[in-house]
């Protein structure tokens, strides 16, 4: 069995994974998600009714939205009664002018302006993203409700650069220790990484090979076995009451589908781009119009690749945190049970689902290298 000897890799893609997921928010050019209306910490304290502790379908709702953000802090469970949070702050990096390195604790969980030479800084409430203000934490928003306060450039380490790091850990020191008991074993797996043996050889003989061929299929392996492990790590993950929504953002699967697009793009051969630009089998007049949409066709791939990950899994978190709010709306024991019975289902199914977003993902991947290294077939010469 051949697995992949340099596990380094698996460390490395997922540090440029969120490395890039982050530089991705700091232009904020794909956005998870936004609300209509944010506030700044003295305002939104002075306008408690918003988040009225006896309207349950607004604390529900703000739940569920905090769930699926990324947030500066990890908070594992809080006490909204007491006014307590259990957790532990993040580091922040801002760029205004100079680099601002501070702990998330001065932001009080949103509800405090931190200070960093002389600057202040503000978390909006509804969008998790930081904010340049004033002493008082003035925030001002523009006709739609958007906040226009200037935005610093941020490299912070949030909740989901963590996870994203803490999986690179798992995943390196996992697969290293499965290597290497091949290797004294002669040939055996053995230790913690023999559980996943069924998984390396499921990519490699049903994924890898067969759609990219005994040829070419090893210098893609690293990377199959890679992208597989780090999609499921994070789902799994993210059906945990950690509230860790990784794979649900969508920075993270445009940066994963990037990567897909150009080891395809940079590892074609010639005869990917001939059919691409010149189709073969095809009349002339044919080929010049099916050139452009050939050439579409290389962008839509990756992009179908980015939706597909994360709408399946940031639907699955928000109709999970829903079934579960139905608990607490409902008045009756058989209207909480059966929301109880409905989401332990459901629970189960998610699991279904990030096995198979994963095999998905990589599955599409090693499609689109088997078209791009797949040999010349002289079509030309039956026409």
């Amino acid at each position: 069995m051949v697995i992949f000897k340099k596990p380094i890799l698996s460390v490395l893609l997922a540090i440029a994974c969120s490395f890039t997921a982050v530089a991705t928010s700091v232009n904020d050019t794909i956005k998870t998600s936004e609300a209509n209306h944010s506030e700044a910490p003295e305002a939104h304290a002075a306008k408690g009714e918003h988040h009225e502790t006896g309207d349950i379908k607004s604390e529900i709702k703000a739940h569920i939205n905090h769930h699926v953000l990324d947030s500066h802090d990890f908070t594992l469970f809080s006490d909204d009664e007491a006014g307590t949070h259990f957790g532990f702050p993040l580091p922040v990096i801002l760029w205004d002018n100079g680099v601002h390195f501070f702990s998330s604790a001065k932001f009080d969980h949103g509800h405090a302006v931190a200070e960093s030479n002389g600057n202040y800084y503000a978390i909006g409430h509804h969008d998790g993203k930081i904010y340049k203000t004033d002493a008082k934490g003035t925030l001002n928003e523009d006709a739609a409700g958007h906040i226009t306060n200037e935005r610093p450039l941020d490299f912070s380490i949030t909740k989901s650069v963590l996870s994203i790091i803490v999986v690179a850990l798992i995943m390196f020191l996992l697969f290293r220790s499965l290597a290497k008991s091949y290797a004294r074993n002669g040939g055996v797996a053995a230790g913690a990484g023999r559980i996943f043996e069924p998984l390396v050889l499921y990519v490699r003989d049903e994924i890898a090979i067969p759609n990219i061929g005994h040829k070419h299929h090893r210098k893609y392996m690293g990377y199959l076995l890679t992208i597989f492990f780090f999609i499921l790590f994070l789902n799994l993950f993210g059906l945990t009451p950690l509230g860790i929504n990784v794979t649900g953002n969508i920075t993270i699967t445009f940066s994963l589908a990037i990567l897909t697009f150009l080891i395809t793009n940079l590892t074609a051969n010639k005869y990917y781009w001939g059919h691409i630009f010149w189709m073969p089998g095809v009349p002339y007049p044919m080929r010049i119009i099916l050139a452009p949409i050939e050439l579409l066709g290389v962008v839509i791939k990756p992009f179908s690749l980015m939706i597909r990950l994360y709408a399946n899994i940031f639907a699955g978190h928000i109709v999970l945190m829903s079934i579960i709010g139905l608990m607490f709306i409902f008045k009756s024991w058989i209207g909480s049970s059966l929301s109880l019975a409905l989401a332990f289902v459901l629970s189960i199914l998610e699991i279904l689902v990030a096995f198979l977003q994963a095999y998905i993902f990589t599955m599409l991947s090693a499609l689109y290298f088997g078209a791009a290294v797949e040999e010349h077939h002289h079509e030309e010469g039956h026409h």
